[in-house]
């Protein structure tokens, strides 16, 4: 069986690895010149960075599971850490829930009975949400994020330092717009099934050295092929099953595609073919979300107490410290979603993470130099109803699969639904006859 798999990110990738783990040929094609997709390494004087600070949590089971695959030990490229929530504010009492080594999920309820920060009828109101995570919706239908929280009588202050920025982290959208469905499956999944699930999984390197390049020697050296800096301009198909892929260079004929590329490019591949119309508008009404990352270098460096902190009142979201990284000194700030940042050059931009910072950590450290990274299309919207908008991986078209992390996982736009996206296709491939079409 030829299995051609367009796009080399994380979920193109995970599908690759995954069949050429079952002995299947495989032929990885991807227009950029390098391997990563949305989580991939650039480098800015002689020093490397992401091109967007990226947070794992024990729950990537999957990413985990291919990562030891393809032969990388996990305390090799990450440092695992119990859950340490620290949100601090200016001239407001810090935040800081700690996970202790108890069995889940009551590791959450005594996280947050002992959380400091929080007065008794807080602490109350948080573990009263999650009690309602862990019983099933009383009505059908999605809601928003603020809405579910609106029913959970949870107090602003707990929104503003719990709540909203786990929400924005995870789902990359405002909980005014957000899905309780896809938020309350992400609690449930992180949080209150297994206590290691919780834990912070902080990278030690850069993404590229975490799984992009290990998983290409593992698909070249179990015979697959790379064509890197390869557009694929059409899908070939005799009206009922597809037959390969089209590129500037070549066709490369195959009895599976699989699409691991954004609903834009996706859309735009589909759209020659009358069985795949019902796709197109599904791809192209998701939205989309940005995420900026300003990475700054302090001398001597911010005297950091964990190597993520919430920052609340401004526009930084999260500081992360990349000493852990090699890279003492320098401290990564997260803004996901809108905001007026989208709207501010990248000097303003820095100038006011930079004045926030000194709010906070107050004559501790000189900054010296930054830059700022924008990705315009970080993630799809995770939107109330979105879920019912997203393409299965298997389509119309015999032969042809849509993977990514936009695909109909039921998780938001992280690299763990990428990866399970790209693995669920694959073991769907495997399970068919050799040779055989999917019906």
């Amino acid at each position: 069986m030829r299995v051609v798999v367009v796009g080399g990110g994380w979920a193109g990738l995970a599908a690759a690895v995954e069949l050429c783990h079952h002995d299947i040929h495989v032929t990885l094609i991807e227009a950029a010149p390098q391997l990563g997709g949305r989580a991939r390494a650039v480098t800015r004087g002689g020093v490397v960075f992401d091109n967007g600070q990226h947070l794992f949590i024990g729950a990537y089971r999957e990413v985990l599971r291919l990562i030891s695959l393809v032969g990388v030990a996990e305390e090799q490229v990450f440092l695992r850490r119990p859950l340490q929530w620290l949100m601090r504010h200016p001239g407001a009492p810090t935040v800081a829930i700690t996970a202790p080594r108890l069995p889940a999920p009551l590791h959450m309820a005594w996280a947050l009975l002992r959380a400091r920060g929080y007065h008794f009828s807080e602490r109350r109101a948080a573990l009263r949400a999650c009690a309602r995570v862990l019983r099933p919706p009383a009505t059908a239908g999605d809601i928003t994020v603020a809405a579910w929280l609106q029913q959970s009588r949870q107090p602003q202050r707990v929104i503003d330092t719990l709540w909203s920025p786990l929400c924005l982290a995870a789902l990359n959208t405002p909980i005014e717009q957000a899905s309780a469905e896809v938020f309350v499956r992400v609690l449930r999944d992180a949080f209150l099934q297994r206590r290691a699930d919780s834990d912070l999984l902080i990278p030690r390197c850069d993404l590229g050295a975490v799984f992009p390049t290990p998983a290409a020697a593992f698909i070249r050296g179990r015979g697959g092929r790379i064509h890197l800096g390869e557009r694929v301009s059409a899908l070939l198909s005799d009206g009922a099953c597809i037959t390969g892929v089209r590129t500037r260079h070549d066709d490369y004929p195959a009895e599976q595609v699989i699409l691991a590329v954004p609903p834009d490019s996706s859309a735009a591949l589909l759209a020659d073919h009358p069985t795949l119309a019902s796709l197109i508008a599904p791809l192209a009404a998701l939205g989309k979300q940005a995420i900026c990352t300003a990475y700054l270098r302090y001398a001597p460096g911010l005297p950091l107490t964990a190597p993520m902190t919430g920052l609340a009142g401004g526009l930084g979201q999260w500081l992360f410290d990349l000493t852990v990284m090699d890279k003492p000194g320098w401290v990564a700030v997260v803004i996901s979603g809108p905001g007026r940042h989208l709207a501010m050059d990248n000097d303003n931009l820095l100038k006011t993470l930079v004045a926030e910072i000194a709010v906070l950590w107050p004559g501790s450290a000189c900054y010296q130099d930054g830059f700022v990274i924008r990705e315009k299309r970080a993630t799809f919207s995770c939107e109330a109803e979105v879920n019912a908008r997203r393409a299965a991986s298997r389509t119309a078209l015999a032969g042809c699969w849509l993977a990514g992390d936009h695909t109909a996982t039921g998780y938001p736009s992280t690299l763990e639904g990428a990866v399970r996206s790209g693995v669920s296709c694959a073991r769907e491939i495997i399970t068919l006859p050799n040779g055989a079409k999917q019906r």
